[in-house]
């Protein structure tokens, strides 16, 4: 199983009440409906990510491997206040090109070299384009309220001519895990599309995600719904930037046949990582192998040891990767893309060392299922990512 990250190259928010300001270089991207101005006017903030269309490009020409694969946007939480029960964020395919810009939140004077609220590219040239059709058989939209704030706010692709809407959801209520990730394999792949040379309607430009409130909360009045979370942004100096996660089934399994009986059947077994290292460059791939075997064989009578030969996990048997020091999965268990494969020389799996921030160690753990027992397999499997 294969997990594969890449990180933005330009992120900015977009802000209602300065709506010249740029933001491009802020630690922090930021979602929210306030009334806390001096005219109780609502804030509205949204913010804007791009990933490199070459990168995109690589992964699922030269990384993925088979025809089931998925892609994931997320960015994760650093505050959020006033999220209320089923209160909905939505992400949206950017419809314009935009600059990143130089600016952080208030800077004195305002930064207005980058894309804002009233403008694409910097503060007096380009506007955000309003509804219609790009004339490809994609609708483009937008949405403002006149009675707080000019028109801008950046704009979306919102459906194709084929009735797909391109908007992608997720909600939060109070207690909810707030970090962002949504699936965005059909935007993705229209971005794919359009490299490929192939008909308009069947593609789009990629100029990143819109991430926004739904329009019910954006531009509210009520005191009660006020809605804020800032995620941490490409600039942060923590281990937590946006990204897209691709994941993709390479599953591999030998286990049939005769081999089938070295599979360990009992959950009182020792296990050992092999092909550690220790240490990676940051741009590696390594193959781990994970060797298993009964604590105490069956008693046989044989001429050769027990414990020469092969043993295997179970097929249900899954990898995960944790942070050592924040003690958080970067990469978690999951039934369908950190299987883990096996061949004549036992069990293995493959980590893409770019998706880890460089300069940390990480812990890999197993989890298998033995007999309808889930067992998680947890010996101190270290290894550090280095800079290179």
């Amino acid at each position: 199983m294969a997990v594969y990250k890449i990180f933005p190259y330009k992120d900015t928010t977009l802000y209602s009440f300065f709506p010249n300001m740029n933001t491009g270089i802020d630690a922090i991207n930021q979602i929210s409906n306030l009334n806390i101005a001096v005219d109780s006017n609502p804030q509205v903030a949204r913010f804007l990510t791009e990933f490199v269309q070459a990168e995109i490009e690589d992964v699922i020409n030269n990384k993925i491997s088979g025809s089931t694969w998925d892609v994931n946007f997320r960015s994760y939480i650093a505050t959020a206040q006033g999220v209320v029960e089923s209160t909905d964020l939505s992400v949206h395919p950017i419809a314009q090109y935009w600059y990143n810009g130089t600016g952080t939140y208030l800077d004195q004077p305002l930064t207005t070299d980058g894309a804002s609220w009233y403008d694409s590219f910097f503060s007096g040239s380009t506007s955000w384009s309003g509804s219609g059709s790009d004339g490809t058989n994609h609708y483009v939209t937008s949405s403002y309220n006149p009675t707080y704030v000019a028109a801008g706010g950046g704009s979306w692709y919102h459906s194709g001519s084929d009735g797909t809407l391109y908007a992608i959801t997720q909600s939060f209520d109070t207690r909810s895990e707030k970090d962002l990730k949504v699936n965005t394999k059909t935007v993705v792949s229209l971005w794919y599309s359009s490299s490929l040379g192939v008909h308009a309607s069947a593609s789009l430009p990629n100029y990143g995600f819109i991430t926004k409130w739904e329009n019910t909360v954006e531009f509210n009045t009520n005191g009660q719904i006020q809605p804020v979370m800032q995620f941490y942004s490409v600039d942060t100096n923590t281990i937590y930037p946006p990204e897209l996660e691709f994941k993709w089934d390479d599953y591999s399994n030998v286990l049939t046949g005769s081999l089938s009986s070295s599979i360990v059947s009992t959950t009182n077994l020792v296990s050992s990582l092999a092909e550690n290292p220790g240490v990676f460059f940051s741009g590696s791939i390594n193959r781990f192998r994970f060797n298993v075997a009964p604590k105490y064989p069956i008693r046989t009578w044989t001429t050769a040891s027990r414990y020469t030969g092969t043993n295997f996990l179970p097929t249900s048997s899954y990898y995960a990767v944790k942070d050592l020091d924040t003690n958080e999965f970067v990469v978690d268990f999951d039934t369908t893309y950190t299987k883990i494969s096996s061949d004549s020389n036992g069990n293995y799996f493959d980590i893409y060392m770019n998706g880890l921030e460089p300069e940390r160690y990480y812990k890999i753990l197993v989890k298998t299922v033995i007999n309808s027992s889930t067992l998680i397999l947890d010996d101190n499997y270290y290894f550090k990512v280095i800079n290179g």
